[in-house]
């Protein structure tokens, strides 16, 4: 299949290219990047040997269109642009939001301008998703904070093992979450040694994304605060996610719904007891390590999840829905083991 990355000079782009790389059934044909058309692509991905002597194209219809499959790794808003011109015929994967919500009253207050509309989100383990994108050519990526904190919330609502109206999460997140573009906030000398919260006081973009997502499997509306945080590392996100149990609700139960719900999802890991999750574990994998807990001081429950914000967050997810919808082996080109430390 003919293979087209748009906005490959970003970080999650060049992460889609070095796995897009191992694919056996994936040529890439195309690879474009805006404001980089013309230079090389080791130039801005240097450890992409392979494609060294090869160039940028520009970003151009006519060849997205003689694609059988395009990522699209582009700013917020920049994809609904290019949409309307791209034939029905190429199957689309969307990195960017554009297409992940539903409610526009929510797409103007977190992202402002026109909502462009909605296409299938790409969550597979979500239950009944994997189906719903496999009968679809439109995928809408999700988030890299959404993957973490709905995946780790999901069997909890699912089975109401929690108070789905008061969901509080703290998560932090590396610097390659706030893409490439040159900010004073994300300097070598202003990120080291330090954390910082941002986007204070439920403002992230993603909130509406995750109580989406998550709504659609409750009984009721779902809510969530969170708070995210500037970690002092490259990539990589760990996320804490606590909500009231309800009552008479065990450990036991917990744990037992969260194996039972994940046993055959391949990307996600229940850690055994007494391990908890760690970014390292699953850096440059399109993997999640979850662990669960009950505080019975609070009666909360309390989930710790990590992923790789760039591979299960951003591009190796892609991949994975890129899969489905062509009907190919789901974890194809895919690792879900980390590299370590």
């Amino acid at each position: 299949m003919k293979i087209g990355v748009v906005g490959a000079s970003g970080y999650a782009g060049g992460e889609l290219l070095r796995l897009l790389l191992g694919h056996p059934h994936f040529d890439l044909a195309y690879i474009s990047a805006g404001t980089n058309a013309g230079e090389e692509i080791t130039s801005v991905h240097q450890h992409l040997t392979t494609f060294a002597g090869r160039s940028f194209e520009k970003t151009d219809i006519s060849s997205i269109n003689k694609c059988d499959l395009v990522f699209l790794a582009l700013p917020h808003g920049e994809s609904a642009k290019l949409i309307p011109s791209i034939a029905e015929a190429v199957k689309v994967v969307d990195l960017g939001a554009d297409f992940r919500l539903h409610s526009a009253t929510s797409w103007v207050k977190y992202y402002g301008g026109s909502h462009a509309g909605t296409w299938t989100y790409g969550l597979p383990e979500l239950p009944g998703q994997r189906q719903q994108i496999a009968q679809t050519s439109r995928v809408a990526n999700p988030g890299c904070y959404a993957t973490a904190i709905t995946l780790a919330s999901a069997p909890a609502i699912a089975k109401k093992l929690i108070d789905a109206s008061d969901i509080v999460v703290v998560a932090s997140s590396g610097t390659t979450g706030a893409g490439r573009s040159a900010k004073v906030n994300l300097l070598g000398s202003e990120v080291m040694n330090s954390l910082t919260s941002y986007k204070f006081g439920g403002v992230h973009q993603h909130t509406p994304e995750i109580e989406e997502s998550l709504t659609a499997i409750a009984d009721g509306d779902v809510k969530i605060s969170f708070t995210p945080i500037l970690a002092p590392m490259p990539r990589g996100i760990l996320a804490t996610v606590t909500a009231k149990l309800t009552s008479g609700v065990t450990y036991e139960q917990v744990r037992t719904v969260y194996e039972t719900l994940y046993r055959d999802e391949p990307a996600v890991t229940i850690l055994p007891e007494g391990q908890l999750p760690k970014t390292s574990s699953v850096l440059a994998s399109n993997s999640l390590h979850l662990q669960v807990a009950v505080d019975s001081h609070t009666g909360r429950l309390i989930v710790s999840a990590a992923i790789d914000n760039l591979g299960k967050g951003a591009a190796a997810q892609a991949i994975q829905n890129a899969n489905i919808i062509c009907g190919l082996p789901e974890l194809t080109a895919l690792s879900t083991v980390g590299i370590g430390s």
